[in-house]
């Protein structure tokens, strides 16, 4: 598989590595310097399009890859405002799109006790969900999408929490997330339901970012000749 690898920091080099590991090539990598080489003659080297970057590029670099027929791997998160446009796209332009706030598959799994906790604990109002999110300090956004993404499937199933919030709250009907930067932390994720009695508590430590780059070069494997809208469920089958 060709892959036009969009982005290269430390998420993008783990890709590099993960997916060489694997048999794939890259024909084109694009990072702060050649930016200008994202092009559509450039492109149609490339099977697949993995895009790692920042908020305020993201939906131009997928956009522009979907309108020239390559499917789209894209973990950049900020830019969700605008992922219908996207999806759109993916579908008038018959070809895929895969976007998540993690890659990973510890976390795609964690996603799913999450939501099943969620459901368990609807009915037991004594206790109040929060949720702690740990990263480097080089991380862009704040929280993180997949903080946001786990505080989003616990408001879909508890019925007293109307929003979340980026900060320590009591009020009932908002949902603490609370962001800490420090250095190194490739990522952990706390999800906390607190009462008067006990604590019960599902954890998320990643190590480093190998299964996050591992996830991402899977998504890609998948989405090659696919049409339309995918998530990390189909690609891992859960």
């Amino acid at each position: 598989m060709k892959i036009a690898l969009i982005g290269y920091g430390k998420m993008g080099k783990a890709i590099h590595e993960q997916a060489k590991q694997r048999g794939h090539s890259f024909p084109l990598i694009i990072d702060l310097n050649n930016r200008q080489d994202l092009t559509a003659e450039n492109l149609k080297q490339a099977d697949v399009a993995i895009e790692f970057t920042t908020p305020e590029t993201a939906f131009d670099n997928v956009l522009f890859c979907l309108q020239q027929g390559v499917p789209v791997v894209c973990g950049s998160t900020g830019w969700l405002d605008q992922l219908e446009t996207a999806k759109t796209a993916a579908t008038a332009h018959h070809t895929g799109l895969i976007v998540a706030s993690n890659f990973s598959v510890g976390v795609n799994l964690f996603f799913e006790l999450n939501k099943k906790l969620a459901e368990l604990m609807r009915e037991h109002t004594e206790y109040q969900p929060s949720l702690l999110e740990v990263h480097h300090t080089q991380k862009l956004d704040s929280p993180s999408g997949t903080a946001i993404s786990l505080a989003e499937q616990i408001l879909e199933r508890i019925p007293y929490k109307e929003k979340w919030v980026n900060h320590a709250s009591e009020k009932k009907e908002e949902l603490t997330i609370i962001s800490e930067r420090k250095d190194p932390a490739p990522g952990t994720h706390h999800v906390k339901y607190r009462s008067a009695i006990d604590d019960i508590e599902i954890i998320h430590t990643a190590h480093n970012r190998t299964g996050f780059a591992l996830g991402a070069v899977l998504a890609a494997e998948f989405i090659v000749g696919k049409t339309g809208s995918y998530s990390m469920k189909e690609v891992l089958g859960i």
